[in-house]
């Protein structure tokens, strides 16, 4: 019987094992095929990702002929005219080839492809100066009432080394599309400031009207108007335009506003606390106030000015720069006081500030700012001396505290409304005495700008026969001479009247500095130091 059945079970066992037997072979069929696929995929991924890379590559290539293109045309333009009085200003910078990819530039503000050429500025005025250790940005728009600029530019200028002047250039961005507003800007420039013009530390630049792109429709985010909205998100158009344009020029590029003043030295400053800096970073900062004295690397601004674009509409400017270094550092793991600490290290603080914001009346119409900087301390507005015992006295209009007296005895500054012709300053001394040198400065740290000028310096010789024969024979002396027998010694130059006087002269009775035509502004005088002759 047990043989009977032993064929059958064992035909049955076969014929339930060939099913299994086939569908075994039939799924490492499909796993070889499986296999092939994932290797096809991988194979056409690489091709696409090689194909991406040669796209960028080929695109950057077009975009650099097309650079070399417009260098060569913008060489055939006669720069030789006046850009100003036509307004017909070209575009002296197409040399200058941004490190960021147009394409993405493009993509962030898709209104430039109709456009490509709105992302160069028209330079107005400038030397084109490259190669310098620090390169200054400040934006500048239309307020309704007070402007601070000249205030500014005379701040960072006043008293700076011949070395580091030509070791900087400071870029004035003129926020505006206004022809005739620009130009009223840049001429008045000009007209402050014409050997720095001249010699390339100043540049004037504005944007291109067809830069911006529609401002009308943007999202209310944080409870802001919308005029705020609209401020804000242009502002962050305008420090990504000058960051992206300043970052061929210099190492460092520095962040101000055009309404700030500046610490005596400031450069120097800057320069020793980054040679102090033994670890990497990403900002120094020389200010705690918005985004007043921020020190960048030029090699960083492509990376910084792309991340501002890429929330431009979302987020005030300052807000943007720590949201940076938050993608940057943080960890979403760790907690918010480990994240502070990391950000601390790409962002350090200099003390005490290098920079004072100045403005009252805002760039955003219908507000009024007093934010000061604590830790900038106070400027130094007057230097003392130890002058001759003395009587003074002034045709000029004191203001409040600041008298005349106080400057001669070193406790403070003169401070008078704006002088006429025929006003003077004078300092009759105790006893006459022979003096060796003299030294006056006007203007001081805070208002640069009330300086005295047209203003001569003149001293009374105490013999009044040689007054009596200067004034009926001439120069005897050299030195033109008054009716009133007062010897014109001197003049002041850039707010300054400083020099030594001629022995033979003899004995002097007063100084008297006078004014020869009106004056436009207020005047300071911070500084006198009449040096009697030790003889």
């Amino acid at each position: 019987m047990r043989l009977r059945y032993g064929p059958l079970l064992t035909a049955l066992c076969l014929g339930a094992a060939f099913p299994l037997l086939w569908y075994a072979a039939w799924q490492g069929s499909q796993g070889n095929d499986l296999d092939v696929f994932q290797s096809q995929f991988l194979e056409l991924r690489q091709r696409l990702l090689y194909a991406e890379k040669e796209n960028k590559k080929r695109s950057q290539e077009l975009s650099s002929t097309l650079d070399e293109i417009k260098h060569i045309v913008a060489k055939r333009i006669n720069l030789t005219m006046n850009h100003t009085d036509d307004m017909k200003w070209k575009l002296l910078n197409l040399t200058r080839k941004l490190s960021m990819p147009l394409t993405n530039m493009y993509y962030y503000l898709p209104h430039l492809r109709e456009n490509e050429d709105a992302v160069f500025p028209n330079v107005i005025f400038g030397q084109q100066r490259t190669g310098v250790s620090l390169v200054m940005g400040i934006p500048t728009v239309k307020r309704e009432k007070q402007h601070y600029l000249l205030g500014t530019l005379h701040s960072l200028l006043y008293e700076l080394p011949e070395a580091q002047k030509n070791d900087c250039v400071i870029i004035i961005f003129v926020a505006e599309v206004d022809a005739e507003y620009v130009n009223g800007v840049a001429e008045s420039v000009k007209s402050s400031f014409p050997e720095e013009i001249q010699s390339g530390v100043l540049e004037v630049i504005s944007p291109p009207p067809s830069y911006y792109p529609d401002l009308s429709s943007l999202k209310k985010t944080f409870g802001d108007s919308e005029d705020r909205v609209r401020w804000r998100t242009k502002q962050n158009l305008d420090y990504s335009f000058l960051m992206l344009y300043a970052q061929h020029k210099g190492t460092f590029y520095l962040q101000l506003e055009d309404d700030i003043i500046a610490k005596p030295d400031y450069i120097q400053s800057i320069k020793t606390f980054v040679a102090e800096q033994s670890q990497e970073w990403m900002i120094l900062e020389f200010s705690q106030l918005g985004f007043i004295g921020k020190l960048f690397k030029s090699e960083d601004l492509p990376l910084i000015v792309e991340f501002f674009l890429m929330f431009y509409k979302d987020k005030p400017i300052d807000w943007l720069i720590d949201h940076l270094l938050w993608v940057k550092v943080c960890n979403p793991e760790k907690d918010a006081i480990h994240c502070e600490k990391e950000k601390a290290k790409l962002r350090i603080r200099a003390k005490p500030s290098l920079f004072q914001h100045v403005g009252i009346y805002s760039s955003l119409a219908g507000k009024m700012q007093h934010l000061k900087d604590k830790d900038f301390g106070k400027n130094v507005l007057h230097k003392a001396h130890n002058n001759p015992p003395a009587i003074v006295d002034t045709s000029l209009k004191v203001y409040q505290q600041y008298t005349l007296e106080k400057v001669y005895k070193g406790k403070d500054c003169f401070w008078a409304s704006a002088p006429v012709a025929g006003d003077y300053i004078r300092f009759t001394f105790l006893n006459p005495l022979k003096v060796e040198k003299y030294y006056f400065k006007s203007g001081n740290m805070e208002h640069p700008g009330d300086k005295l000028f047209n203003t001569t310096v003149e001293v009374l010789p105490a013999d009044e026969g040689l007054r009596e024969d200067l004034v009926d024979h001439g120069s005897k002396l050299n030195y033109p001479a008054a009716k009133d027998g007062y010897v014109k010694i001197g003049a002041f130059d850039n707010g300054i009247a400083e020099g030594s006087i001629d022995q033979s002269i003899g004995k002097i009775e007063a100084f008297r500095l006078s004014v020869n035509s009106d004056s436009p502004v207020w005047a300071i005088l911070s500084e006198v130091f009449i040096k009697a002759s030790e003889n």
